[in-house]
């Protein structure tokens, strides 16, 4: 792969707008990759991009639409994330960015007016279902509950 090949693609609109938004708090989402990792992770993960790239005839090329090749980005860099980041923790967010991370408040129901805390989060297997369990701490109280959520298989 050329100096020039890795330029141009770190440059196209496609790989810009992919990190801008993977990179930045969105209304619904935010980033799930940690800072200290950002600049290296673009980095690896345009250079695996590029050689998955290669590996493409001109008519697979062609026959692809540019959400494919969206989809496999996001791919490439969620995958090359997990090698970077330092724990556990940050490993579950990039698995599950849409789930709560520690530190966030949450209400136990609609309802109720008190904030908990999360503040522990690990990945539960019963059978062949995984389930993310969060334990949680009550702002105001030391009372602790924990809630689990069905993930994806």
């Amino acid at each position: 792969m050329t100096e020039l090949n890795m330029k141009m693609v770190e440059s196209s609109e496609l790989v810009e707008e992919t990190f801008k938004f993977w990179f930045t708090d969105q209304d619904h989402l935010r980033s799930p990759f940690p800072i200290y990792i950002r600049e290296r992770l673009k980095t690896v993960a345009i250079s695996n991009y590029l050689e998955w790239m290669e590996q493409l005839d001109e008519k697979g090329k062609e026959e692809m639409g540019e959400s494919f090749f969206r989809d496999k980005l996001e791919e490439i860099i969620f995958q090359t994330a997990i090698h970077f980041v330092k724990t556990e923790d940050e490993k579950l967010t990039l698995c599950y960015p849409f789930m709560p991370r520690i530190g966030d408040k949450v209400k136990e129901t609609k309802d109720d007016g008190e904030f908990s805390i999360v503040f522990e989060r690990s990945l539960i297997k019963e059978g062949d279902q995984k389930y993310l369990r969060i334990r949680l701490k009550e702002d105001n109280s030391e009372k602790v509950w924990e809630r689990m959520f069905e993930l994806p298989a």
